[in-house]
């Protein structure tokens, strides 16, 4: 995969989770100045936990899409980090946050099973 090609799916991800990340903070009702009443104490909690999960969930792949982006601006972008081995380009494609291949990648699963 060329780098530039990459550099810019890597930076169209990192927009898309900023605003997937601003619509959610917005999404609650309370995070709108809005007013819980108490019948519905328990569908906004839970609301708000959904809510809370998909903003983790969004910031937490934010993090690895900048991790990406610092390899690429310190040239090892592409390198596993087990092994040091080129990860093959199609891997790149499907997963361009990856950070090991695939043998290293199925290693560490076992080893956390």
């Amino acid at each position: 995969m060329e780098i530039s090609v990459a550099r810019k799916r890597l930076e169209e991800m990192r927009d898309d989770l900023d605003r997937t990340v601003m619509v959610l903070q917005g999404e609650h009702p309370l995070a709108r100045g809005g007013i819980s009443e108490a019948g519905d104490a328990g569908a906004n909690l839970t609301e708000a936990d959904r809510n809370q999960a998909a903003v983790q969930a969004a910031l937490e792949q934010r993090v690895e899409v900048m991790a990406a982006l610092a390899r690429m601006d310190s040239g090892s972008y592409g390198q596993c980090a087990d092994c040091a081995h080129e990860i093959p380009a199609p891997r790149l494609e499907a997963r361009p946050t990856t950070t090991r291949c695939v043998p290293c990648q199925s290693k560490r699963d076992r080893r956390r099973r």
